[in-house]
């Protein structure tokens, strides 16, 4: 078993079958995995995306910059959904955020979010890197390099990687291991390059999985093989 991990979960994710909204159902079954998970020991760390409310590439018809800052307001509503239902099952947690709201979370300061670690706590980390044009994949990748996280793992739709896209072409080929070169040499979307350079510099490896499995949270932070690594 993993000792610290980085969990990116997408908002789409959090909105259940419609990927809109917060789906009580969805939050409930991967809010027990992060509890039993904390009972084991391991450090948990969470990365959030706010797709289910709001994606910065919907504005296209606004600034740029503007339409991202709206997207990293919405990672901050799935943060707080997140901590409500985790600490309702006992268990602390500390929400910060990459862009300074005081009245709802704290600000990210590394230090701080080590020490919530040492104090059993869940940590939380919203807005992404903080910074327009950069997706929270990439905030995912910045976090787990500076926590030192043992392994980043990617919450995903499908139950891996895939050399061809399986809702498209029902011969594609689930791929159990790849390496960090190969998923950029052959474009393979996994996550935005910038992040998938950032473990590979940061020597973070990445599990890529299917959120919808049973278990699959605990089976990839206890080291099963499930879905796809990339190292």
């Amino acid at each position: 078993m993993y000792k610290r991990v980085l969990l990116k979960l997408s908002g789409e994710a959090l909105g259940g079958n419609s990927g809109t909204g917060i789906d009580p159902d969805t939050v409930e079954g991967v809010v027990c995995q992060l509890v039993e998970l904390n009972k084991r020991g391991v450090e948990v760390a969470i990365v959030v995306g706010g797709g289910n409310f709001w994606r910065g590439r919907q504005g296209v018809a606004m600034n740029k910059v503007t339409a991202d800052h709206m997207g990293m307001i919405a990672t901050v509503m799935n943060a707080l959904a997140l901590q409500d239902a985790i600490e309702k099952k006992g268990v602390p947690t500390r929400v910060q955020t990459a862009l300074s709201i005081p009245d709802v979370a704290e600000p990210f300061i590394l230090r701080k979010a080590l020490r919530h670690f040492e104090c059993g706590r869940i940590v939380i980390f919203a807005c992404g890197t903080g910074n327009p044009y950069f997706t929270t994949d990439s905030g995912a990748a910045l976090r787990a390099a500076e926590i030192k996280a043992d392994v980043l793992l990617m919450a995903k739709n499908v139950d891996g990687v895939y050399d061809s896209d399986p809702k498209v072409n029902k011969n594609a080929k689930k791929l159990d291991e790849l390496s960090y070169m190969e998923v950029l040499n052959k474009n393979i979307a996994v996550m935005d390059f910038t992040s998938v350079t950032m473990c590979m510099e940061n020597k973070v490896p990445i599990v890529a999985f299917g959120l919808a499995e049973k278990d699959s949270i605990v089976r990839a932070a206890s080291g099963e093989r499930i879905g796809t690594i990339i190292h």
